[in-house]
């Protein structure tokens, strides 16, 4: 934490008030939920579900909304990507809400269990972190991923989404909040911030003894201030700058089918590949190329790359390092899989890498040489997903090294306790 952090002014007492507030609601709702049994909470989850499938008109009109001011406010291609909804994506969200209750339940699991020389018995079981608070931007998703993943691992959430998707938020949590209730859950397990007010932020970020963790998801600026004002612990990524390595012993077709779909299947994503290292000794670089180019996909290259072709741009230097979340891909050649490797390193955020290859040791050598979160092997960067993880949803991807990494789901939101039982013992 920088000295302008701990300098700022005070913040206005009624984002202050109105965040202890939630809190320490938040807090109540946390004790309940630690103790209520999966079936129960499974339940809520299928209620809240079933409203948000009742409530599609009203939240896709909502949506709507946002999109159309969106669009006047000059929001890109990417970001309006991630914003809108329609009946399609609202399904899957109801789904992946289901998809959760059906989960293990991770509160009060016992991780293991020994039995010392002495007789006493110790054993780690998993418990809730208590209030988790989120702040978002753009992806109205997050507001129900997060609350139901909160409220299977037994946390309070306090929701704090952007304001390009407020609407839709809003719309979204009253029918969340509408399923807990029916469900006789507490309304304050899942709390929604009723302000854009950026002060809001700050209180939350401040909020230690009443929020337990802050998870951020969305752009680089956002999880900068959080990670540079927060007070309580945090749990983020900056940037998802993934790469997809074709080695020399790649299946040609293979890679091309992957190097589409990593960049393109949907750019705005953490997922999307963002840079493509090619072998020199594979036999068709050009093919791929030819491809991104045709599947509208801007190339932008080093002068090997750009001697391929017309239509490659020439890479800056600061390409390497950008993410890009939009329809641009760079694009190199390295030399083997030791030329990957150390790019990679430079270079990668951490998040997800991959290599195209028939070469098992090669490939067993990038997936353990590679220091990221995810590491693939003949599979797109876009699955990199806790839906896909069978994990039902995800409440970020983390790509530190401290308490989780990669889809931080229901696990993710617990800690654990250790339980001593004895019968009397005293230490000599």
């Amino acid at each position: 934490m920088n000295a302008e952090a701990l300098s700022a002014p005070p913040l206005p007492s009624d984002a202050a008030a109105l965040i202890a507030d939630m809190g320490a609601r938040a807090r109540v709702a946390a004790k309940r939920l630690a103790l209520t049994p999966t079936a129960e909470k499974a339940a809520a989850l299928v209620a809240a579900a079933a409203a948000i499938r009742a409530r599609s008109p009203e939240i896709l009109a909502a949506n709507a909304e946002d999109m159309a001011a969106g669009q006047a406010n000059g929001l890109s291609g990417a970001m309006l990507d991630r914003l809108r909804l329609d009946e399609a994506r609202l399904a899957g969200i109801a789904d992946a809400i289901d998809a959760v209750a059906a989960l293990p339940d991770p509160a009060g699991a016992e991780i293991d269990r020994v039995t010392r020389p002495n007789g006493l018995v110790l054993s780690r079981v998993r418990v809730p972190l208590g209030v988790v608070g989120i702040i978002y931007e753009s992806r109205p998703n997050v507001t129900a991923d997060a609350a139901a993943l909160g409220l299977m691992s037994g946390n309070a959430v306090i929701l704090r989404g952007g304001s390009e998707a407020v609407h839709s938020n809003r719309a979204i949590h009253a029918a969340f909040a509408a399923g807990l209730v029916a469900a006789r859950l507490p309304a304050d397990a899942v709390q929604l911030v009723p302000t854009q007010d950026r002060a809001a932020v700050g209180a939350m970020l401040r909020a230690q003894g009443l929020i337990d963790i802050i998870i951020p998801r969305g752009g680089k600026g956002l999880v900068a201030r959080v990670q540079d004002e927060a007070r309580v612990p945090v749990l983020a990524h900056l940037d998802g700058i993934n790469h997809l390595y074709i080695d020399g012993a790649a299946d040609p077709a293979k890679a091309v089918e992957l190097a589409v779909n990593a960049k393109m299947r949907r750019t705005g994503v953490c997922g999307a590949t963002e840079t493509i290292l090619i072998d020199r000794a594979y036999v068709a670089p050009l093919a791929i190329v030819d491809a991104l180019v045709e599947a509208g996909c801007e190339v932008r290259g080093d002068k090997g790359i750009a001697a391929l072709s017309p239509h490659v741009e020439p890479a800056s230097t600061g390409d390497w390092d950008t993410e890009y979340l939009d329809a641009i891909v760079s694009v190199a050649l390295v030399d083997g899989i030791d030329g990957a490797l150390a790019h990679i390193d430079a270079h990668s955020s951490k998040h997800t890498d991959a290599i195209v290859t028939e070469h098992a040791a090669n490939a067993e050598r990038f997936l353990t040489g590679v220091d990221s979160a995810i590491v693939m092997h003949n599979a797109s960067t876009q699955f990199a997903d806790g839906g896909e993880f069978g994990l039902g949803a995800e409440i970020g991807i983390a790509t530190g090294r401290l308490h989780a990494r990669g889809p931080v789901a229901l696990e993710g939101l617990t800690t654990y306790k250790w339980l001593v039982r004895g019968t009397g013992q005293v230490r000599p």
